[in-house]
């Protein structure tokens, strides 16, 4: 049964990355700090599909004896074939978004420069960090290690998802292998959360959704954030640096004339 369900969860994750890019791509202007001209910034209600339906779920399983049975399923085939746990989800979770400042590190250029993908990062992070938090507070789901009352939803999930949508958004004009990589590894830091038995299924899921829409959203809001900030000097520098270890919540703003 897990198998099939995590099987199901990577298939759901490739086809979102592999989700086709309606503009056509031009060509980037002057340097690569100017932002292509496409759909990236762009509302589309039919983006909002794929995230919604994976917090729906997670949503529903919390009342749900159905849901909450496969739940259960799950749990107890991990505890019956899995003896040693494997802590690599608390490194994972962050691969996906620090391969995009690998990548432009290597040379090979992203969508946007440093500071305006630190910023739409952190716009990123701190959204989802606000949601997990907000909603593990009013929840108060019990882990399946009995370890805590926090389980809903997945924060090292939604980490690698809001992750792995980063790196897809600045990568997909170069190739979109770039993205799949990025949900694969995603999804793996999920599978590993029940792995380890710290999640349920319906955590794992609403934490991948909710971190791919909070990446969108900083993707929309974006262009309203520079167009405000416009006016700059040019020898200004400004960089965005969000934390989240799991119980507390910070971001970090620096400027410099």
């Amino acid at each position: 049964m897990f198998k099939t369900i995590l099987f199901s969860i990577i298939s759901i994750a490739t086809l979102h990355a592999q989700e086709p890019n309606e503009s056509e791509q031009t060509k980037q202007i002057k340097s690569d700090s100017i932002l292509k001209k496409d759909n990236t910034h762009k509302f589309k209600f039919k983006q909002l599909i794929i995230p919604s339906v994976l917090i729906g779920y997670g949503v529903i399983g919390i009342e749900s004896d159905g849901l909450k049975f496969i739940n259960s399923g799950i749990k107890e085939e991990v505890n019956e074939n899995i003896d040693e746990k494997i802590t690599i989800d608390d490194f994972s979770q962050y691969a996906p978004a620090l391969s995009v400042y690998g990548l432009n590190a290597l040379g090979i250029k992203g969508k946007h420069n440093f500071k305006d993908r630190t910023i739409i990062l952190g716009t990123s992070y701190l959204l989802m960090s606000v949601t997990v938090l907000s909603l593990k507070s009013i929840t108060k789901v019990e882990r399946p290690d009995g370890s805590s009352f926090n389980s809903f939803p997945s924060g090292h999930t939604a980490t690698a998802f809001a992750g792995a949508e980063f790196l897809w958004q600045e990568y997909k004009d170069v190739s979109i292998w770039y993205g799949i990589s990025g949900y694969i590894i995603a999804t793996g830091t999920g599978a590993f959360r029940i792995y380890n038995d710290k999640h349920w299924l319906t955590d794992v899921v609403a934490g991948a959704g909710i971190g791919i829409l909070s990446t969108k959203i900083a993707y929309w809001i974006n262009p309203g954030f520079k167009k405000k900030y416009s006016n700059q000097t040019k020898n200004s520098m400004s960089a965005i640096a969000p934390f989240y270890n799991g119980k507390q919540l910070g971001i970090g703003f620096i400027k410099t004339f």
